[in-house]
């Protein structure tokens, strides 16, 4: 098993849709010249950014969170530049990349520093050999004071590791549950 360089993630991503769009460079200022949350192609891996769509929890219903019979209701949709999450909450989003990983590939992601320092902790489970989709973000606002997260720029990095050799059953073929989601993305059973 090795860790991809740019140079292969460049190669994946031109020649086989590994990230769609991609950005062949690290971005960290926006049009108007401003500082973003860095996002694009980095030595070893490439730092994804988030949709403007988000799902935040709330206790309005007072549903018991069951990841076995998930209750939709726990979530207010919202859509826009920025999200607020509450103190001590949790929110999903979307990447804007597409990801489409190969057969003898698996993916690791960190959330960034830049983030984490604010007591953001993004979470992303590995993107399995053959899953294709747009990723489903967590956050987790571990503060006492609301945390803002920022559309359209970076939240974390994805680390792509090659085996030597082809998987047996990649996810694809187990039919995955979350296989070529879209959206924000809810727990399934």
């Amino acid at each position: 098993m090795s860790i991809k360089s740019d140079k292969w993630i460049r190669k994946m991503a031109r020649e086989h849709g590994l990230i769609e769009p991609f950005l062949d460079k690290q971005v960290k200022h926006n049009e108007q010249g401003e500082g973003v949350v860095s996002y694009g192609l980095s030595s070893y891996g490439y730092d994804i950014r988030c949709a403007d769509e988000f799902k935040i929890f709330t206790n309005i219903n007072s549903s018991i969170v069951d990841p076995k019979n998930f209750c939709p209701n726990s979530f207010v949709d919202v859509k826009g530049d920025v999200c607020i999450i509450p103190p001590n909450s949790f929110a999903l989003a979307r990447t804007i990349e597409h990801f489409k990983i190969p057969r003898n590939v698996l993916t690791i992601c960190l959330g960034k520093s830049t983030y984490a320092r604010c007591g953001i902790i993004v979470n992303v489970t590995p993107f399995e050999p053959e899953w294709e989709g747009y990723v489903t973000l967590e956050f987790s606002n571990t503060t006492p004071l609301p945390a803002k997260i920022y559309a359209g720029e970076g939240v974390a990095q994805v680390i792509f590791l090659e085996s030597d050799e082809v998987c047996e059953t990649s996810y694809a073929d187990r039919k995955g549950k979350y296989q070529q989601q879209t959206g924000v993305t809810v727990p399934r059973l």
